[in-house]
């Protein structure tokens, strides 16, 4: 009998940590969050809430922990609805599969907060191609709320009480750079044919959409007072992205590669954000051509969406908010 319930409990054990280690960490309660835990932070009534990180996945150092927290605090204090993630989700080479255990030491073991069990939305970033990209995708069978369907894809979200309607494209913008710099073509990161066919999407799916808000994710940024702010990569960026969203009046571009915090309104219909210090901070300048906000710390951003306006709130590592902008429809 004794031996059959050691067997028992063995087979309980094997299961409860073989299941810790592949799906998501458990869930951790917000104890201390209870409301404006965020000193300052404002939640507009009847709105799409949710944050934005990027470049962060560095098995918790680089400050990486101190954001996850207060990521938690904010997410609970604007009870957000969704989480995106601009790329490098994984430094320095991705993930190499689903058993990676980058999974656990930089994903699932950090952002363990209850108000960040919401869905995650990842676009994939140039780290995140060193290894294995569609790891990534393929992890969204795996975890509930890392949900990333396709290398590229879009989503719709509605909020009936006020009818507010928001279209958001995640791109793949990596294959774009590659293919901007005469890459070779290989049978699997960079297929021939592959960035026109995600260009014919991005034009469909704009021209189709009725959304009263059209935003756009990407990992390489259009406008940067960054290090990157002169490099030819930026500009075929901006050559090949810029004219679409002002041809469909794309609302807001949020980005990362560049790490820190930032907001450029240029000539045209679409603000820029970028939100790419989620665990890095490099010296960055206020960008010439329409810069009105840059930070040089670590930190992510939050977004309110309602019909008249899209708050946007930059938060640092220390739960400060150190830049707030409302963008008017």
């Amino acid at each position: 009998m004794k031996n059959w319930l050691r067997t028992c409990l063995a087979a309980v054990l094997t299961v409860g940590l073989t299941g810790s280690t592949m799906a998501q960490a458990p869930l951790v309660e917000d104890l201390g969050y209870k409301g404006g835990n965020i000193k300052g932070i404002k939640k507009l009534d009847k709105a799409l809430h949710f944050l934005v990180i990027g470049d962060w996945g560095r098995n918790g150092e680089n400050y990486q922990k101190e954001v996850a927290a207060g990521m938690g605090k904010a997410a609970h204090d604007l009870d957000a609805d969704f989480i995106i993630a601009t790329g490098d989700n994984f430094y320095p080479y991705g993930v190499a599969s689903t058993r990676d255990y980058h999974w656990i030491s930089s994903f699932e073991s950090i952002y363990r907060a209850q108000s960040l069990h919401v869905r995650w939305y990842p676009v994939l970033g140039n780290h995140d191609y060193a290894s294995n990209p569609d790891a990534q995708v393929e992890y969204s069978q795996i975890s509930s709320r890392w949900s990333m369907p396709s290398r590229y894809y879009s989503k719709k979200f509605r909020e009936s009480d006020t009818a507010i309607s928001v279209l958001i494209l995640f791109l793949d913008t990596d294959p774009i750079e590659k293919e901007m710099r005469g890459h070779g073509y290989d049978s699997v990161k960079y297929r021939k044919g592959y960035v026109q066919q995600q260009k014919e999407w991005i034009i469909r799916e704009l021209s189709q959409s009725k959304a009263k808000w059209k935003i756009v994710v990407g990992h390489h940024p259009l406008y940067t007072g960054g290090w990157r702010k002169d490099s030819k990569d930026v500009a075929n960026m901006k050559a090949f992205l810029e004219p679409l969203f002002h041809q469909y009046k794309v609302d807001l571009y949020i980005a990362g590669h560049e790490h820190h915090l930032e907001h450029v309104k240029p000539a045209g219909p679409t603000h820029h954000i970028i939100s790419g210090a989620g665990s890095e901070a490099r010296p960055v300048q206020l960008h010439p051509n329409g810069g009105k906000f840059v930070a040089a710390t670590q930190g992510f951003a939050t977004f309110s969406v309602t019909n008249q306006e899209i708050l946007v709130q930059f938060i640092d590592y220390k739960d400060q908010i150190i830049h707030t902008v409302s963008l008017p429809k």
